[in-house]
């Protein structure tokens, strides 16, 4: 079921949002060569919990951590662990929050130390994907208006984007009715209205979209190797254009 939120629930979620995007601006600084993407776990779920509220991840579906902390080739669902961050890597951070019941989602790309120019490409190329897609969530779009836009940004500059997961809406839970897929068709699907609180997270690949699982049963990777950024905001729609809940100031 599709919830149109009410001006008190969207305040909500962007009291949520503010902890979130907050945390994410914080690891800017903390991620660096040498340490586990554990410790880097442990770094968000203090963050959260100090801010009086609650990773939001912990328990949903058996998940057992506060984040997805996704290195290199691996799409999104990594593990956190003692895999220790070297110069040269980048690293996907993906959190929820939950802050009085209100929910709100981000995930962020980091470059570890130095990267290599093609790293440093995809993830500009990801992040602008990202507000490609915002920019397309305006009231009376429909949801392929979002894919279309980020689909043909993305392979126009020569990359994959991940079919095998997509955004969604959020609150009261952490995954609600619609999908919200990166790639589609203009003018088809559900109509956008005013009110509804989604995310948009892009996952591009340097070479094929397509993905293999790892025997946990939550880790995706790419299946030829290559890497993959991702970049997601929550958001509701507005009559005035996209309000994104987990802006970060200044964006990094």
């Amino acid at each position: 079921m599709i919830t149109l939120k009410s001006p008190r629930e969207i305040e909500a979620m962007a009291k949520s949002g503010e902890i979130l995007a907050g945390i994410h601006v914080q690891l800017r600084d903390f991620i660096k060569p040498g340490l586990t993407t554990a410790q880097v776990d442990k770094f968000v779920q203090d963050k959260i919990e100090a801010a009086g509220a609650v990773a939001a991840q912990i328990g949903y579906e058996g998940y057992k951590y506060a984040t997805c902390t996704s290195v290199n080739d691996e799409i999104c669902h990594g593990f956190p662990s003692n895999y220790v961050l070297k110069d040269g890597d980048i690293v996907k951070v993906d959190f929820c929050v939950d802050l009085a019941g209100a929910i709100s989602d981000s995930c962020w790309t980091y470059a570890v130390g130095q990267v290599s120019p093609e790293n440093q490409a995809l993830m500009e190329v990801t992040k602008e994907a990202l507000y490609k897609g915002i920019e397309a969530a305006q009231v009376g779009n429909r949801i392929g208006d979002i894919g279309h836009a980020i689909q043909t940004y993305a392979e126009a500059k020569g990359y994959g984007v991940v079919r095998d997961f997509i955004g969604h809406g959020i609150g009261p839970t952490i995954h609600e009715e619609p999908g919200i897929p990166h790639y589609g068709t203009k003018g088809k699907g559900l109509r956008l209205k005013e009110g509804m609180t989604i995310t948009i997270e892009p996952m591009i690949t340097t070479g094929t979209w397509q993905m293999k699982m790892d025997n946990n049963g939550w880790t995706a990777r790419t299946r030829d190797g290559g890497n993959c950024a991702q970049y997601e905001h929550s958001l509701v729609i507005t009559k005035e254009g996209p309000r994104i809940l987990t802006q970060q100031v200044p964006e990094g």
